[in-house]
């Protein structure tokens, strides 16, 4: 499941053990991904915190299957296959829509978005892009684009704040080795109204 040692919820005590009850899906396991940090409960709270601020709170605007589909796409470019298969299954299910949700795996896979986004999305991919493979040539050039194209500034900061989100957890699973061995895919933290909910559903 890992490089490191890890610690399944039915071992789990004390802080850990707390941190396990909040994140635990409804079959009372916990993602690989946060199993990574069992020993150090900490990271796993502030691991926590960051992902369900950037990715699931009620103060965003961007639609959340955007967002999901940056991750997606983040994860692709760094050949995270942990990443790409949760968030892709969460993208799936928030689309509800197969026939789509494929159109974007294949412009994803591709690289190539013309006639799956409109001009403006793919700004923002372009933008994401750019800050994953190459961040010197994530210039202002960029944004302007994305701002030109009707993005806000502050929609332009979630779009940066996933795609470095999706660059730290990508980089927790493949430094330490976790699979999606046991997990179910595709849960995530769901009451945007509550920074504090984090579980799983």
């Amino acid at each position: 499941m890992a490089w490191i040692e890890t610690i399944p919820f039915s071992e789990a005590a004390g802080r850990l053990r707390q941190l396990y009850e909040r994140v635990k899906g409804p079959d009372g396991k916990v993602d690989n991904i946060l199993k990574l940090h069992a020993l150090r409960p900490h990271t796993l709270e502030g691991h926590m915190k960051l992902y369900k601020n950037v990715l699931h709170h009620s103060g965003n605007t961007l639609p959340k299957w955007f967002l999901e589909t940056l991750g997606v796409y983040v994860s692709q470019l760094n050949a995270c296959e942990y990443c790409v298969q949760h968030h892709f299954a969460g993208l799936r299910r928030l689309l509800d829509d197969d026939a789509r949700a494929e159109a974007i795996w294949e412009a994803i896979e591709q690289d190539r978005f013309e006639g799956v986004f409109d001009a403006r999305e793919r700004s923002a991919l372009a933008y994401a892009r750019a800050l994953t493979q190459h961040p010197p040539h994530s210039s202002e050039t960029l944004i302007r684009e994305m701002r030109a194209r009707g993005y806000g500034d502050g929609e332009i900061l979630e779009i940066n704040q996933v795609t470095a989100y999706f660059a730290y957890a990508n980089r927790t699973v493949i430094g330490l080795g976790a699979t999606t061995e046991g997990d179910v895919l595709g849960l995530s933290p769901g009451d945007g109204e509550d920074p504090e909910n984090w579980t799983h559903g």
